[in-house]
């Protein structure tokens, strides 16, 4: 299997698994507060593990050009994002709610194919097509969920967590070249400052340590080891396909929902998820095959010799090893199933 479809997987597993947990984290922090914590967690014990790493603190890597999309990255998908999904768990229940982001990947499509022109065949587009059936079944009312609100209000707050998030992946795509770790810790310290700031502000009371050391672990996990691993699928599948398989992290969610928090679902709830089903498995079955032309590049990551890396070295790197460092990309033309990833960003 590719790599990069087991890191997407594993931050699938991670996000799919935080979310329930911090939904029963929610009925004792505000949703602002814990979208804070969740993120602060994430961003100090990633930046912690980069300088553990590299035996002491690093510059970024990143280019004049690149900084704006980081930022827009830590607006949309650090602040706005977790914020609006807070506030959905709170008027709806875990399960809906986990099912609802597979929203996200259909906007993180949507925007890759037609604002950053990233191809997207027939069949993710059917796939997106029943992944937004599912999300509309799901978040019709059904009143049979106890003690949770039946207006749309809660969807429609985690609908827009997933736009924010889309936006968000698309942006990230445009750095993922860069150091992971320094990409996800920095989104996650910023977004937390924030967001916690913002809190307090609001009357917000500090959370007791039995609260904050269970949720700074989960934000650190599901938040940020997870976005690590995201953005080294961004690597290598690019938005939409990275998007379509993390998709299947709300099922995991929606089955800790039900299995351990022991939430009761209508039959609406798995009318929309067999949709989803439908869509995921369109968009992990997709292939992408034709002849197309590499132009010439120059960029910085780690790779190790293959058709797409065949220049000379100054020092001594053996072929087989994978190393880093900045080199340049001679034009080819060839054929072979690829994605659009950091070298297969050509337009159709």
């Amino acid at each position: 299997m590719n790599t990069s479809v087991i890191y997407a997987l594993a931050a699938a597993a991670l996000f799919g698994a935080s979310t329930p947990l911090a939904k029963v984290l929610g009925t004792e922090v505000p949703p602002v507060l814990l979208a804070g914590l969740l993120y602060l967690g994430s961003g100090v014990g990633l930046l912690l593990a980069r300088c553990i790493r590299d035996r002491s603190w690093k510059r970024s890597g990143l280019s004049v050009g690149e900084w704006p999309w980081l930022v827009g990255a830590i607006v949309f998908g650090g602040i706005l994002g977790p914020v609006a999904l807070m506030f959905g768990l709170t008027r709806t229940s875990g399960a809906t709610a986990s099912l609802m982001l597979n929203l996200e990947p259909v906007l993180t499509a949507l925007l890759a194919w037609v604002v950053f022109k990233e191809n997207a065949d027939r069949r993710i587009v059917l796939g997106m097509l029943a992944i937004i059936v599912g999300g509309i079944v799901l978040s019709w009312p059904s009143g049979q969920a106890p003690g949770v609100s039946h207006s749309l209000l809660g969807p429609l707050a985690v609908a827009f967590a997933c736009f924010c998030w889309a936006v968000d992946n698309n942006l990230t795509r445009k750095v993922s070249a860069s150091d992971a770790l320094y990409i996800a810790g920095a989104k996650g310290l910023f977004a937390g400052l924030v967001n916690c700031t913002i809190a307090l502000m609001l009357g917000a009371q500090w959370v007791p340590v039995q609260v904050l050391t269970p949720t700074l672990l989960i934000g650190f996990l599901g938040y940020g080891v997870s976005l690590v691993l995201f953005v080294l699928a961004l690597r290598g599948l690019g938005a939409a396909r990275t998007g379509a398989y993390f998709s299947t992290a709300p099922f995991l969610g929606a089955g800790i929902s039900i299995l351990v928090l022991g939430e009761s679902v209508s039959w609406l709830f798995w009318l929309a998820a067999a949709f989803m089903i439908i869509g995921v498995w369109l968009h992990l079955t997709e292939s992408h095959d034709h002849t197309h032309q590499h132009q010439p590049l120059e960029h910085t990551h780690r790779h190790i010799h293959d058709e797409h890396h065949q220049h000379e070295h100054v020092g001594n790197e053996p072929a087989g090893v994978a190393h880093s460092h900045t080199h340049q990309h001679l034009p080819i033309r060839h054929n072979h199933p690829h994605f659009p990833d950091i070298h297969h960003r050509h337009t159709h």
